[in-house]
C-alpha cells in the first residue's frame, strides 16, 4: 500500500518537473522571491498565505522585509489576495488592512474554491498566478490543483501543533537556525478587529 506521503511526493515532482517555474531551494523568506523574474515568466497575481509565511502562528516573528518586498511587488504591478485557514478572523482583518490586500479566510485550502475566487476577483487566469505560502498540504497542494505556479517558503518559527510534530518535516521546510527575523509587538491593534 502506497502511503499519502508518498503520493504528495509524486504530486509535488510532477507538478514541479512540468512547469516553467520551478520551486528554489534556496528560497526561504517571501523577500528573496526575484519580482522582477515573476513578471518576466507573466505572472500577474500573487495568492498569499499568512500564517507561518508573512507572520508567524504565534504572532512573535514576522518574515524580514516583507512588507517592502510587498510594496515593491505592487510597483511592478503583481495584484495580491490573501488566503488564510486561519481560524482567528480578527488576525486576518488586521493583515489584511494593514498591507492593503484583500483575503478570505477561512480559506479551506487546499480546496480550490477560495483560489478560484480569488483569482476571480483579480480576473486571473491559473497561469497568471502564482501562490506563495509555506505548507506543501495547503499551499503547494491548492496550487496544484488549480493549476496555479507556487513557491514553497520555509515556515516561520512557530510552536508546532500535534500535526506537525508528526508529518511538518515532510510538509515544511524549517527556517534555517541564526536566520534574520522581524520581530512583531502591535498586538493591541488586534483589538480594534475583533
Amino acid at each position: 500500500m502506497i502511503s499519502i506521503r508518498k503520493i504528495l511526493s509524486r504530486i509535488y515532482k510532477n507538478y514541479f518537473h512540468n512547469h516553467k517555474f520551478k520551486s528554489s531551494q534556496s528560497v526561504y523568506k517571501l523577500a528573496q522571491i526575484n519580482i522582477h523574474l515573476l513578471t518576466q515568466l507573466g505572472i500577474r497575481g500573487v495568492i498569499l498565505d499568512l500564517d507561518n509565511t508573512i507572520i508567524s502562528e504565534d504572532d512573535r516573528y514576522l518574515s524580514p522585509l516583507a512588507e517592502n518586498w510587498l510594496t515593491q511587488a505592487k510597483l511592478a504591478g503583481l495584484e495580491f489576495f490573501i488566503l488564510s485557514n486561519g481560524k482567528r478572523l480578527y488576525r486576518v482583518k488586521y493583515w489584511s488592512e494593514t498591507l492593503n490586500i484583500p483575503a478570505i479566510s477561512p480559506a479551506k485550502k487546499p480546496f480550490s474554491k477560495a483560489f478560484k475566487q480569488a483569482m476571480a476577483k483579480m480576473q486571473l487566469h491559473p497561469k497568471q498566478v502564482i501562490v506563495i505560502g509555506d505548507s506543501f498540504h495547503t499551499d503547494v497542494l491548492g496550487a496544484w490543483l488549480c493549476g496555479c505556479y507556487c513557491i514553497q517558503v520555509a515556515t516561520l518559527p512557530h510552536p508546532p501543533r500535534w500535526w506537525e510534530k508528526i508529518a511538518g518535516k515532510w510538509v515544511q521546510k524549517p527556517y534555517p537556525n541564526h536566520s534574520e527575523l522581524g520581530y512583531f509587538n502591535n498586538h493591541s491593534e488586534y483589538n480594534k478587529f475583533k
